[in-house]
């Protein structure tokens, strides 16, 4: 059965390419220098420049529309990406095209959680970088269209009382979810056990922010010959060819990240003591929902007597609580729906325009497909309704 009419389709994870200006008409006078800005090399390419660093190819991935035969690192300019990449218009249009009524975005060159300003040397010019990220978000990108573009917001997470600070400000601002490393550890952080993090998760609670953890934007995963989080990911097709590692192998392993992610929170100890604390496993797919629960449930049955483990409190329980999962095209993962473990009432979908994943422009034609055995109830949840709830973004 087709999609009725009634059911729109809200995208919990597209992708933008920040135009060339998004920081050079934000940052101080004195930042202009060493704050990020598009150069041409000689090759004449387009690449972010930033702190004295080059992290080429801009258009990394943003491939919508092509035939996979046509895949590769580029577009290397902004004429070579098809306008909706970076230009609000353009992008309404595309998703008009694709049947897609609203969108949420993750940033490109700071990488999905904001890993390449973690990493920065001077911590002063990336705080203010992420406000600027932040504040264009809202105020340019997602302003042009405020019913359709789902704003979303980035963190100083290498300073949590900063943290707290700008998820006061962004939730002020309209902003819907954070975008948080799906994996702290690896940027030097301490791990979600750790109640060093208290302040951020209470903050969150008292906003109603859902925290957005995309694969990857720990700034690790496995296989990967280069970084898919920290703007090192620019490659030329021949270089990611001659790879001693193919692309394919942590591609097709992406949610191994979220997997992990997942398991460490709901042993944590954290979400009982943040009982409206909610989680989006951006990009991480449905399907290994039930061998991953029954595990941690099998687990839990067994050795929490012993461990400074909660006694009471199921992992499938809690993630049924604190989780929403998120797919792009998931069949097995569907065909579970209702099992006990994948609930359509924590199931929503995802675009993922312009990257290699994306169905656009049969976005919507695709979701009919997989969704066709699905009832009209579960299917309007997984289409729209649970994001707008969990994004408090109404019609």
């Amino acid at each position: 059965m087709p999609l009725q009419d009634n059911m729109q389709i809200v995208s919990v994870d597209d992708h933008v390419i920040e135009h060339p200006r998004v920081w050079a008409d934000r940052l101080p006078e004195r930042y202009q220098a060493s704050g990020p800005q598009i150069i041409t090399t000689a090759e004449g390419n387009h690449t972010w420049k930033y702190e004295g660093q080059l992290f080429p190819y801009i258009g990394i991935n943003a491939v919508a529309g092509r035939e996979p035969k046509d895949f590769g690192a580029e577009p290397v300019r902004y004429e070579d990406m098809i306008p909706g990449c970076y230009e609000p218009k353009a992008r309404i249009e595309d998703m008009d095209i694709d049947g897609v009524q609203a969108a949420l975005s993750f940033p490109s060159f700071p990488g999905f959680g904001g890993g390449v300003f973690h990493r920065a040397k001077d911590k002063e010019l990336a705080e203010l970088c992420i406000k600027a990220w932040n504040d264009w978000q809202v105020d340019e990108w997602c302003a042009y269209a405020p019913d359709r573009l789902i704003p979303m917001a980035l963190l100083p997470v290498w300073d949590v009382d900063a943290a707290v600070k700008e998820v006061e400000r962004m939730a002020a601002k309209g902003a819907r979810t954070i975008s948080f490393p799906d994996n702290p550890i690896p940027l030097g952080l301490p791990g979600f056990t750790n109640d060093y993090w208290t302040p951020l998760w209470d903050v969150c609670e008292e906003t109603e922010m859902p925290v957005s953890l995309h694969f990857g934007s720990g700034g690790f995963v496995p296989g990967f010959p280069f970084s898919v989080a920290t703007g090192t990911m620019g490659r030329s097709a021949e270089a990611m060819a001659e790879s001693p590692v193919p692309y394919a192998i942590p591609t097709a392993l992406f949610a191994s990240n979220l997997m992990w992610s997942s398991v460490e929170l709901l042993f944590s100890g954290q979400l009982q003591k943040h009982p409206k604390l909610q989680f989006i496993l951006a990009e991480g797919g449905i399907g290994w929902f039930p061998y991953i629960l029954e595990r941690a449930d099998y687990t839990w049955e067994r050795h929490r007597w012993y461990q400074n483990i909660d006694k009471a409190a199921k992992p499938s329980e809690l993630f049924q609580k604190h989780f929403w999962g998120c797919f792009i095209d998931d069949v097995h993962g569907l065909a579970n729906l209702g099992d006990g473990y994948i609930s359509a009432d924590r199931v929503m979908l995802e675009v993922d325009y312009p990257h290699s994943d994306s169905n656009w422009p049969n976005s919507r034609k695709r979701a009919a497909e997989i969704l066709a055995d699905v009832s009209d109830e579960d299917c309007h949840k997984i289409t729209e309704l649970n994001a707008r709830k969990i994004l408090r973004f109404d019609r």
